[in-house]
């Protein structure tokens, strides 16, 4: 079977030769890169996955059983719109580019870098989870992830391969090259070079992280470059899929930290063998706060570029009234003098804020679904988000201290309190001794509740995983 044959794709693959080389000349570092840093133990196991086929709204994708080196990780772009036109900045309302337009080249292979090397560094994140899934059906959505995680990897090395010559292929290289975690050749984002040792950690990552990957590809799916923007459009199609296995993962935790609370004299999940409220808090905080950092900075001189040469705008452009956004502002909180100021930004340096907003706002619906498991319980907590300013790494809030309210404190205050806010060595000791394989039909492991219902309209004891 020929490449073009393997590889599901509406981009007229087997009739560009150059392109089809270049694919056939990267596929085998691919297949080395996914054996030894895919999913590990599993890859000869029959695996009842989700596969995309088409770009319709109907029967966009099917199931099947398939052993995750054969699975087909296709190129699909978006219907194209006919007419479409730059919907923000200097550019608005002229064409799109079907083409990279020579004085944006640079910055467009930056902005496809950046958001092609988040794909692979997540699998790579992940590689050992299975062998401590909770369910069948937790580990068979593991890998749903990372198979389409490969699959977006494959969007972003087209586009690399198709518009940027050798320049792109020597990025799509480099793509393989990198390792979450190397401390030689890591990957860019601080995020995805942190360590996913347990699922509490996966399920927070799919939650949060994730959907900072949604809110990107919301961003690029309103650029003029049209390959893009239709790209980016289908790679949301499977992402919601992502952030459902992390918001009903921590939601089946809370869940089962209630029922055991019960259980408890003192109303203690953790000596019963579940994960306690307050401990999944500070798993919140944690991912939460290291997730704000890749929108990257509150003010920021490249996001405003972004915006003006039509690169990369707003989550949703359709819902703002000004497309141009030059005479607006962003009322911002800065700290001066260790006191927090009002400052008023200038609409477009402030495009992180604004996308980073939205981001926000949704997830607050995730906690709120979390909360309302924990008052039907009848149990007196509730999960709250930290304050952005809380725990930031970069941006005008990073190498300053705050505590979850936002509240500025000392660096002396913050270390002291540390383990109240933020997961301890105690935490992960305790989360990850709970992290033993339950891999039978239809069974779930002590510490999580089971789902309400299983994968595309299979009963949870459905056998997701074939074991060879």
């Amino acid at each position: 079977m020929q490449l073009h044959e393997k590889i599901p794709n509406n981009v007229n693959l087997s009739q560009d030769r150059r392109l089809l080389r270049a694919l056939e000349k990267w596929q085998p570092n691919y297949m080395k890169w996914w054996m030894e840093a895919g999913p590990a133990g599993f890859q000869a196991d029959n695996i009842y996955l989700r596969t995309a086929i088409d770009v319709g709204s109907d029967g966009w994708a099917n199931f099947d059983y398939v052993k995750m080196p054969d699975y087909r990780w296709g190129i699909f772009l978006s219907t194209p719109e006919q007419d479409r036109r730059i919907p923000f900045g200097d550019l608005y309302g002229k064409p799109v580019w079907q083409e990279v337009p020579g004085e944006f080249r640079n910055q467009l292979r930056r902005i496809i870098v950046t958001q092609g090397d988040t794909e692979p560094a997540s699998v790579e994140q992940q590689r050992l989870l299975c062998s401590s899934a909770p369910s069948m059906y937790d580990c068979r959505n593991l890998f749903q992830v990372n198979v389409e995680e490969g699959r977006h990897l494959w969007a972003m090395v087209y586009l690399l391969h198709a518009y940027f010559g050798r320049d792109g292929r020597e990025e799509a290289e480099a793509l393989l090259e990198r390792r979450s975690g190397d401390f030689d050749k890591p990957r860019i984002l601080s995020t995805f070079n942190e360590p996913i040792e347990d699922w509490l950690s996966f399920f927070m990552f799919t939650m949060f992280t994730d959907r900072d990957g949604k809110y990107q590809l919301l961003a690029l799916a309103e650029s003029g470059f049209d390959p893009l923007s239709r790209t980016t459009r289908f790679m949301l199609t499977e992402e919601a899929h992502h952030m459902f296995v992390g918001d009903t993962g921590i939601g089946r935790v809370v869940k089962r930290a209630c029922e055991l609370m019960k259980e408890d004299s003192n109303e203690d999940a953790r000596p019963q063998g579940g994960i306690d409220l307050e401990t999944i808090q500070r798993y919140v905080n944690f991912w939460f706060s290291s997730s704000l950092d890749l929108f990257g900075g509150e003010i920021s001189s490249n996001a405003a570029d972004y915006f003006a040469t039509g690169l990369k705008g707003r989550a949703k452009e359709e819902k703002f009234a000004d497309h141009v956004a030059l005479i607006g502002e962003y009322d911002l909180e800065v700290l001066e003098q260790g006191n927090l100021a009002r400052k008023s930004v200038p609409m477009r340096n402030a495009m992180n804020e604004v996308v980073r907003d939205g981001w926000v706002e949704e997830n607050q619906k995730g906690v709120d679904r979390w909360n309302r498991i924990i008052r039907e319980a009848g149990i007196d907590f509730e999960i709250k988000l930290p304050h952005r300013r809380f725990n930031r790494k970069m941006g005008v809030y990073g190498g300053h201290f705050f505590d979850p309210s936002g509240r500025p404190i000392t660096d002396e205050e913050f270390n002291r309190r540390r383990f109240e806010w933020l997961p301890s060595d105690k935490d992960k000791a305790h989360v990850k001794s709970l992290m033993q394989p339950v891999l039978e039909r239809g069974q779930m492991a002590h510490w999580i509740a089971a789902p309400n219902s299983g994968i595309n309209g299979k009963p949870l004891d459905f056998e997701y995983i074939r074991r060879d």
